[in-house]
């Protein structure tokens, strides 16, 4: 998946969010603008009984129902911005994951950009992601060749991190640099 394609949706959820909190209140008055009397046709008014409401019954009715279109109007608003919060909060952690620790133990998966030709202290290594990780030790594999082999960057203690590359035993200790 691009990286374009999160932010993209972020920000279209954002700005959903935004609309609705903004359109609640005028959403709630247009649905329950008036008296029900003026809402419904007269028959509509009459077969659900209403007619036998008295003026004070029937003002109770319709304050009641304005409350309960703008509570069930707040609820839809809130749940879009815990959903776009919750989003947010995702797309910084799959982001940032290698940089900071989330306490996640799941590898970061992806694929080698251009051709593996084993390791080296400072060799940096660019997934198809747009990572970048950096050797940090000493660890050597000379006469290796891979065209953009699949690997696997997992979590150690302390913040250290092991590249896998498919197919190659040794793992050698890596950080995150872009």
């Amino acid at each position: 998946m691009s990286s374009i394609a999160p932010r993209f949706r972020l920000r279209l959820l954002a700005c959903a969010a935004l609309l609705l909190s903004l359109s609640a209140p005028a959403l709630a008055q247009r649905v329950v603008e008036g008296d029900l009397q003026q809402q419904m046709s007269p028959a509509e008014f009459k077969a659900a009984g209403l007619d036998k409401l008295s003026a004070q019954e029937l003002a109770t009715l319709n304050r009641w129902l304005q409350g309960k279109v703008e509570a069930a109007t707040s609820q839809a608003v809130a749940a879009v911005r815990e959903s776009a919060r919750e989003e947010g909060r995702q797309e910084v952690i799959v982001k940032n994951r290698g940089f900071f620790d989330f306490g996640s133990s799941e590898p970061i998966v992806g694929v080698l950009q251009g051709e593996f030709r084993g390791f080296g202290k400072g060799r940096v290594y660019v997934l198809d992601n747009g990572q970048e990780w950096e050797q940090t030790d000493a660890s050597t594999l000379a006469g290796v060749r891979k065209q953009s082999p699949a690997v696997s960057i997992k979590p150690g203690v302390m913040g250290v991190w092991y590249l896998k590359v498919d197919g190659v035993n040794t793992q050698p200790k890596v950080r995150r640099t872009k």
